[in-house]
């Protein structure tokens, strides 16, 4: 009931001895997440709550065989993380560092592409299956297991339309934050193949914000590809042109990325839209119920 993340997850934590990298090494542990190691350049053998740090990733991969890394640096180091960690062959990196220039996530981007690996953000809260595992900073005890697919440009409203979900009853297979930059690694487009495609996953909430044009492309490929029933939410609505809000995708420039033309392409392609986030749980009980 899950993708991207289950109980086979073999995680790395890189930047594993900083406050953060230190703080929720041990939340993901605390909730089942099976971490294998961590990395600090020049902090190789000490320990973190028993998780062995290693001085370069290649070190690690050989050691412990990790099959997804998380990256817990600051935004100057965070590029070079990835493509470390890319370059080590680790096939899924998730990126929690927010603030990375635009132009350095462009080459990132393209890098990761080439070799064929994944990234989940940057600047995004990471991902959760609920009663497999928790990758990044999500809280865990908002979660719990069940058929709703959660995929959302803001990591604030995921927990708290998750949280909404999971008081009615309605679990999710996996909830996954892909961040608010405007350049991540994955897209809504990726999530929804992924969720489309895993059997347990009956219903998707897709949840967007003003600026770019990922809920119009993502409108589009829900009208072509996705047969599973989508309720959506977008944030912004009174967002004043021209204003940025909090992300630094979140600006609605020359008049275009306003959340009312999202809101309307979605619509229009079937997706139950909701007028608040409070009001997500109420069209998948629906949905559920039908």
């Amino acid at each position: 009931m899950s993708i991207l993340v289950d109980k086979t997850t073999r995680l790395l934590v890189q930047g594993i001895t900083g406050r953060e990298g230190e703080f929720h090494t041990r939340q993901m542990l605390e909730y089942g997440t099976n971490i294998v190691a961590g990395v600090t350049p020049g902090r190789g053998g000490e320990s973190v709550a028993g998780i062995p740090v290693f001085d370069t990733v290649k070190e690690a991969v050989r050691a412990c065989s990790p099959n997804t890394s998380i990256i817990y640096v600051p935004a100057i180091a965070a590029p070079d993380a990835i493509i470390e960690a890319v370059a080590a062959g680790i096939p899924l990196v998730v990126c929690i560092s927010e603030g990375i220039p635009t132009l350095d996530m462009i080459q990132v981007y393209h890098y990761v592409r080439r070799v064929g690996s994944r990234l989940v953000g940057p600047n995004c809260p990471g991902l959760t299956s609920p009663g497999e595992a928790k990758v990044g900073i999500m809280p865990g005890h908002i979660h719990c297991p069940g058929p709703v697919g959660v995929v959302s440009r803001s990591g604030t409203l995921t927990y708290e339309v998750v949280q909404g979900l999971t008081r009615r009853g309605y679990g999710q297979s996996t909830c996954i934050g892909i961040g608010g930059d405007p350049i991540v690694g994955t897209s809504f487009i990726d999530v929804l193949e992924l969720f489309e495609k895993d059997s347990d996953t009956r219903i998707i909430v897709l949840i967007g914000e003003i600026g770019g044009a990922d809920e119009e492309l993502a409108a589009e490929f829900i009208s072509q590809r996705v047969s599973k029933p989508v309720v959506g939410f977008v944030a912004g609505l009174s967002a004043p042109p021209g204003k940025r809000m909090g992300h630094a995708g979140a600006i609605i420039s020359g008049g275009t990325g306003t959340a009312a033309e999202k809101i309307a392409a979605l619509r229009a392609v079937g997706v139950r839209m909701a007028r608040s986030p409070a009001e997500i749980g109420d069209l998948v009980g629906e949905v559920l119920k039908s």
